[in-house]
């Protein structure tokens, strides 16, 4: 993680506008363990284009991570409104087996409580 920091870091530096570059350091921040370095970069990135769901994404599992559930939640929200869900699958891969089973059973329990809610309507 790494190397891919440092190769990440110094794209970002020729090119400070590449998102990928952006998103690809904010990943090996996160497997480093620099969970507020990671969230300032992403923040930093969404500063820029606020409708971007890989980085909304990652924040909103940040969030979950530091116990901030309903600043995860509205960034759920944001990127299932955007349309754009495609990002989360890959996402999964890159989170560490409890940040994925956190995700995991946060949008499972809020995906049964709109289920619940709706049947009660």
């Amino acid at each position: 993680a790494l190397g891919v920091y440092q190769l990440a870091s110094l794209l970002v530096e020729l090119d400070s506008s590449d998102e990928a570059s952006e998103i690809l350091c904010a990943d090996a921040l996160y497997q480093l363990g620099w969970v507020e370095d990671a969230h300032k970069l992403l923040l930093l990135a969404l500063s820029r284009n606020p409708q971007r769901s890989p980085i909304l994404a990652r924040l909103a599992l940040l969030q979950l991570k530091k116990g901030f559930v309903y600043d995860g939640n509205q960034l759920l929200k944001k990127v299932i409104k955007i349309g754009d869900t495609s990002c989360l699958l890959p996402i999964m891969d890159i989170f560490k087996d409890e940040d994925r089973k956190l995700m995991e059973t946060h949008c499972r329990f809020r995906a049964l409580t709109i289920l619940k809610n709706k049947q009660k309507d």
